[in-house]
Order: structure tokens, then sequence, then C-alpha cells
């Protein structure tokens, strides 16, 4: 994670930061990756006050470290059938005793305060006359850190647990296997097929549009950030939001252009295809990904369950699927600088970006889509072998 945090910061400009601030900033986007807690500070001189906050998940840093645990943590219970829940939660316990010292260094390193220029003319020079040069910091609460890091760890083992076949579940859940697996399974793929095709647009991006280090920073830090966005969007849901100021949302252009309004603009497909034509294609990306894994999780649950089943366990399925992506994907940062308590400092130093699901609308078409996609998915995978089925007219052993 740390790796994958500096290489994204590396290609984003910020080993240039000043005050040998680079380590700290990895740490902090390490820290917000597991769901810690990382609060800003700001200090204006007696007369003016800054007010500062972010909440992002940085999604790149946080799905690399999952998988590398998530692998990790299956090796030594590959090939078995049933575990009871003594040894995994022994398991689980081996690796939330290395998780736990990280998650303080962690938690200790990112700290760092940063003096904000007011650049050049009178904003510079009413902020020196009256001691209002700004400091905005950063620095992580580290017991709250620690439990939102725990969650996170515990998540990550229960999602491979459900995902992987070849993992043993304890006796007493052995009979939810045929119905959350494959459903489970379905759904991760479909979350990382995402990420896969945003990845390739990306790199396909950078080498020939230009700006490669910046395109380079968001696949490293944000890209399911984007790709999942894109997802629900695909699927008809609504997004919320308003951005400000010099910040800004990273890629594509689009976003930023219909979300840059004095007012909360609504991200949708239809106010995106007012900028660009070619967004109706996420419907069609959507429509396709979606049925497709609706037919994985048919392909692989028992031949017995009939199609009505499939559907229900689809909408279940994606709709929490929807909803954990809704709630992973908001963002809000905003930055401010006033004078005794009146408006902007000035220098354009003021900034606000915000995203939120409009999640009810959301839920409801998850529910819709899975529905729809899971008993065609059932339909079409009846003609499936599937693994330890015996074809009707296979000879039998005496």
């Amino acid at each position: 994670m740390a790796v994958v945090a500096a290489l994204g910061l590396w290609a984003a400009g910020a080993a240039d930061l000043p005050g040998g601030a680079f380590p700290s900033v990895v740490a902090a986007v390490v820290v917000m990756a597991v769901g810690g807690s990382v609060g800003l500070s700001g200090d204006a001189g007696a007369i003016a006050e800054t007010n500062a906050g972010l909440s992002v998940l940085p999604l790149s840093v946080a799905l690399a470290g999952a998988l590398v645990i998530a692998a990790g943590f299956l090796r030594p219970l590959r090939h078995r059938a049933v575990a009871d829940t003594k040894e995994l939660t022994g398991w689980a316990a081996r690796f939330a005793v290395l998780w736990v010292p990280l998650l303080i260094g962690l938690g200790l390193l990112a700290r760092h305060r940063f003096t904000v220029t007011l650049g050049e003319g009178a904003a510079a020079d009413v902020g020196d006359l009256l001691g209002a040069t700004p400091r905005v910091g950063f620095e992580t609460d580290v017991p709250l850190t620690l439990v939102f890091g725990l969650l996170w760890l515990a998540g990550v083992l229960a999602v491979a647990l459900l995902v992987a076949r070849g993992a043993p579940l304890p006796a007493r859940l052995v009979r939810f296997q045929e119905s959350v697996r494959p459903a489970a399974y379905a759904m991760v793929v479909l979350l990382l097929a995402y990420v896969a095709l945003g990845l390739v647009v990306g790199l396909v991006v950078a080498a020939t549009r230009g700006h490669a280090a910046e395109t380079l920073a968001v696949l490293l830090l944000g890209l399911p950030n984007l790709v999942w966005l894109a997802f629900t969007i695909g699927l008809g849901a609504s997004w919320e939001g308003r951005v400000d100021g010099p910040f800004g949302l990273p890629m594509p252009r689009v976003l930023d252009d219909v979300l840059r309004t004095p007012a909360d603009s609504t991200l949708s497909l239809r106010t995106l295809s007012e900028h660009d034509g070619r967004v109706w294609w996420l419907l069609v990306v959507a429509a396709v990904m979606v049925l497709g894994a609706a037919f994985l999780m048919a392909a692989r649950s028992p031949a017995r369950m009939r199609s009505w089943q499939h559907a229900v366990h689809m909408a279940v399925a994606l709709t929490l699927t929807v909803l954990a992506v809704c709630l992973l994907a908001r963002v809000d940062a905003h930055y401010g600088l006033s004078l005794l308590g009146i408006g902007d400092l000035g220098g354009g130093l003021s900034g606000l970006v915000k995203l939120h699901p409009n999640l009810g609308t959301a839920l409801i078409l998850a529910v819709a889509w899975g529905l729809v996609t899971g008993f065609i998915g059932g339909v079409l995978a009846r003609r499936v072998h599937r693994r330890g089925e015996v074809a009707p007219d296979a000879p039998r052993r005496p």
C-alpha cells in the first residue's frame, strides 16, 4: 500500500513538498485508504482563521492492500473443505497483531504542517501586515484509526472467505455457501473488471494524450473511485456535487465541467451527455458487465437453483455492492481562509469539492438491474456444466 501511495504521490508532484513532508503525506494516504481518521487544521494568526476538511478514500491504495492481505490470509487455508471458528479466528488474530503496530506507526508518522503562500499583490501585503500568513496541517487520530483500521481488516478477511471457493468455512456456515459465495464472487469480479478496464483506458490516455504523470497519479491513487462512480452512473444512478475554487476532480474533464457551478449540480447520464455524447457508452458497458456477472454467478451455483432464485440472489448482491460503492466513493474536501470572520482573504485560496450519491435511487435501480439480469443469467447458465455435476447420459459405476 505504501509503495502504491508513494508512486501515485510522486507522479502527482508531492515529492517536491517543502519540509520533507513526502513520507508524512504517504503515511496519511495509507491511513485514509484503510478508513483511518486524518484531520486537517489551520492557523492564520490572531485575527484570521482557516478551516479545512477532507473526507475521501484513495481506493487504488485500499484495493492493492486488500488484494495482498486476502491472498496472504487464504494461502494457508486453501484446499480444505471445513475449518472451525477457532482456527479462522486464530489466523485473523495473527494478521491483527501485525496490523496494529503498523497502524500506530503510520498514524504517528502522518502529521505535518505547511505554510500557505498568499501569492503576490494586495493579499500577500495584507497578510504580512496583519500576521495572517496561513498555516495548514494534518495529523492522525491514532485511536480512531486503530478502530477503523481493524474494521477494514476484518472486512477484507470476511470478503476473502466469502469469495474464495477453495477457502474453508466453519461447519455451521457451509450450508450458506451455495447461495452466498457465487454471488459474492461475481460482485468482486464485476468490480475488478471495471478497474481493469479503467486501467487499460487510463494507460492509453497517458500514452496518447499527454499529461502522463497526472494520469498515472490518478490511476495509482483513485482509479476505483472513478470507474466505480462510472459503474453506478451507467446503471442510471445520479450524484449531487459541486466543484469550486482551485480544486477539482482529476479526470475526466467532463466531470469537472458539469460540477463547476455556483450551486450543487446533478451528475448523471443525462447531464454528462450534454457535454459529451460518448457518455451513453457507460450504459452499454454496465449492461454487459452486470449481465456477465449474473451469468458467472448462475454458472457457479448449483444446477438445481431456479431462475427466480438467481434473480433474487443477484438483486441482493448488486444492491449491497452499489451501497458499498456509494459509501466509499463519496468526496468532501474544503479549505477556506477568512479575515475577521468575513469572506475570503484572497489569492484564490478557498476551494470546495463534494460529491454525494442519491442513495435511494441508486439502490432501487440496483434491485431492478439485479432481478432482470439475475433471471436472464440463470436462463443462459442452464446449459453450462457445473463442476461436480454428472451428465444425465453419463455411465454410472457399478
